[in-house]
């Protein structure tokens, strides 16, 4: 994977004009925000990620059942890229383990204990060779965390950084989803506001798009900001 362009799921349009704006994009679709009428828009989209949705189900103050999840997803099997395990949003990695056993591959959190990494490592070979890296709590200063853990994990397993988009320039992520894309697009029309949200949303993509993302890419602090 070293040294090939990264894909960046833009993840889980909320209303249609999104969902129509992500047309031709790599997109990551959540169980826990799904509604129906996104069916109409899946064939559009370049490829699939499928994920639980725990956190936004928790910030909402529901949860989700791992059974009922594994059957939902279970539909995608063959038609999506991956599928993620759901994890345990309080933090129990032993929780996390039983809820892999069931479906989808595992996550390596840095409130894990380091230990754990080699028995993740082994479900994800058994899981289309995915693991994903997720961090709780704040994301900034977590270079350290990133290192350890990619030094570890060998080169065959694909790697995907939830929400670490900032980190995309680094290290060996084979994907990144972006949770602010929707939002920059909201930014951008505060900017311009002679445009519409569908247009900026296009900006938007357009910058995703055209943007290649290559680990150690010069100028990375410039690239895919926008300044008006």
């Amino acid at each position: 994977m070293k040294g090939q362009p990264m894909i960046v799921y833009l993840a889980s349009p909320g209303n249609q004009v999104q969902a129509h704006c992500a047309s031709g994009m790599d997109v990551l679709v959540s169980y826990g925000t799904f509604s129906d009428w996104l069916y109409q828009y899946t064939p559009t989209f370049k490829s699939l990620l499928i994920d639980s949705g725990a956190y936004s189900a928790y910030n909402s103050g529901k949860t989700i059942s791992v059974e009922a999840y594994a059957d939902w997803s279970s539909q995608w099997e063959g038609r999506a890229a991956a599928i993620a395990g759901l994890d345990d949003i309080k933090g129990d990695w032993k929780t996390s383990l039983k809820n892999y056993e069931l479906c989808g591959f595992p996550t390596y959190h840095n409130s894990d204990p380091p230990e754990l990494l080699d028995d993740l490592i082994e479900i994800a070979k058994r899981r289309g060779n995915w693991l994903g890296i997720g961090i709780d709590g704040k994301r900034e200063g977590m270079d350290g965390f990133l290192r350890g853990a990619m030094e570890k994990i060998p080169p065959e397993i694909h790697v995907h950084g939830w929400a670490l988009r900032r980190y995309r320039w680094t290290y060996r992520f084979g994907s990144v989803d972006s949770t602010n894309w929707w939002r920059d697009g909201m930014q951008l029309r505060l900017k311009l506001p002679w445009l519409s949200y569908a247009e900026c949303l296009e900006i938007i993509i357009k910058r995703e798009r055209r943007e290649i993302i290559t680990p150690n890419k010069r100028n990375k602090e410039t690239q895919g900001k926008l300044s008006f």
